[in-house]
């Protein structure tokens, strides 16, 4: 008897709820089963979720395959009508112990279940951010504060995968946080689907820059504290005060700008403007100079002209953005978007998203020059390989210890690289 099999496909926050099924699966003595997280964010996303199963299916042909994950719980009726799953099971379910007791009791009890259980993901009302403390390598570990999304932005079909906006009170992360500090985590990444949203489901209304000030005030031995991706109209005044005063705060953003076109961006629902992107990025750099940001961006939305097109090619030189994630606009079901006349050609939507990576690509290349001869304190993540406050890749000749902090003068760079 062999320990299920877990694939996970998409985000950081389906990487942390796959930990906490492992850890659920093992305490229901679930064995001999696959189990597949899948990612609903695009079509090609949900394509690729079903290649992986059918492969899967190939590779263990007698052990029952369950899915879960938002492709299944936004299309539960695509997974179920495919012969090689033996269940689907919703977002809200997999976190569930009874899910795993009663997949555990065997393939007859399977059998005699329906296949899909799948319930109605937005009556949910907690998040399930206290199973786990963190995961990750041994360097760095991934805290979930928060889950769902309460905005309904025309391309995305991610609510309907995660439900409305859930937040983790501040005393159960911070708790959780000691916990990784005492295991000896020297940096902690805090987590979820719509982060600057955090807080607004709990007594009082905190704001994110609450919760990041009262993390690196009670845990003073936490060395390093990152930020996942953050919607910039929505930082309040205290995560800006963090990122003027706080050193333990990495000075790495990922925003979520999705376009860089007034009109496109309202057609979007989006609730910034060119000039509030351009604006926050200005502030952010003048309170913390070394701030570096990631971005989203979409190329080819419905009715997006060339001219719309070349205000995200701007965008990206003036917020200075560096590290771009680049999405070709994909048409979800359900979703408003998908049923906007005047959609792009899928050629066009491809060569657009080409033209945002090479610009991506001389930014990178622009801030890894501006990093010669600087000094970093680099979180190792392998022997050879670590990352500067601003995330940014070094390498090393000469091994270090994985999960340490060393100090480091930077002496060239590869394409993607740093070397030290």
């Amino acid at each position: 008897m062999t320990a299920p099999k877990f694939t996970t496909l998409g985000c950081r926050l389906n990487a942390y709820e796959t930990e906490a099924m492992k850890e659920l699966s093992q305490q229901a003595g679930l064995e001999n089963a696959v189990v597949v997280n899948t990612c609903a964010v695009t079509a090609e996303a949900v394509r690729k979720a079903r290649q992986e199963i059918r492969k899967l299916r190939r590779d263990n042909p007698d052990a029952p395959i369950i899915v879960t994950g938002c492709a299944a719980q936004t299309e539960p009726e695509t997974f179920a009508a495919m012969e090689e799953v033996t269940r689907v099971i919703g977002n809200t379910e997999k976190m569930q112990p009874q899910t795993w007791q009663d997949i555990a009791k065997g393939p007859d009890f399977i059998g005699t279940t329906e296949k899909v259980q799948v319930d109605d993901i937005m009556s949910v009302t907690e998040t399930a951010g206290h199973l786990i403390d963190g995961f990750g390598t041994r360097s760095r570990a991934y805290v979930q504060v928060q889950n769902g999304c309460d905005h309904r932005c025309t391309f995305c079909i991610i609510p309907y995968g995660r439900g409305n906006s859930r937040s983790v009170p501040a005393g159960v992360v911070i708790d959780q946080i000691k916990r990784l500090v005492d295991k000896g985590y020297n940096e902690v990444v805090l987590t979820g689907v719509d982060l600057t949203s955090w807080g607004a489901d709990l007594p009082a209304q905190p704001r994110l820059g609450d919760l990041v000030m009262r993390i690196l005030k009670l845990v003073p031995d936490l060395p390093r504290l990152r930020i996942s991706s953050i919607d910039s109209i929505e930082a309040d005044e205290n995560l800006m005060q963090a990122i003027a005063t706080e050193q333990r705060l990495m000075p790495h953003l990922h925003l979520s700008l999705q376009h860089g076109d007034d009109l496109i961006l309202k057609r979007m629902a989006r609730r910034h403007l060119r000039d509030d992107a351009i604006a926050f990025c200005e502030e952010a750099r003048r309170l913390r100079p070394e701030m570096t940001f990631g971005a989203d961006i979409i190329a080819g939305f419905p009715t997006e002209t060339e001219s719309h097109f070349e205000n995200s090619l701007r965008l990206v030189t003036d917020c200075n953005l560096t590290w771009l994630h680049v999405f070709p606009y994909s048409k979800r079901a359900g979703t408003p978007a998908a049923k906007i006349p005047n959609q792009v050609n899928g050629n066009i939507i491809k060569e657009r998203a080409a033209r945002l990576r090479a610009v991506g690509d001389v930014q990178v290349n622009r801030h890894l020059a501006a990093q010669l001869g600087k000094t970093h304190q680099i979180l190792m993540e392998n022997p050879h390989m670590g990352r500067t406050e601003q995330f940014t890749e070094v390498s090393f000749a000469k091994a270090r210890t994985e999960g340490s902090i060393v100090s480091a003068v930077i002496t060239g760079s590869s394409a993607t690289q740093l070397t030290a």
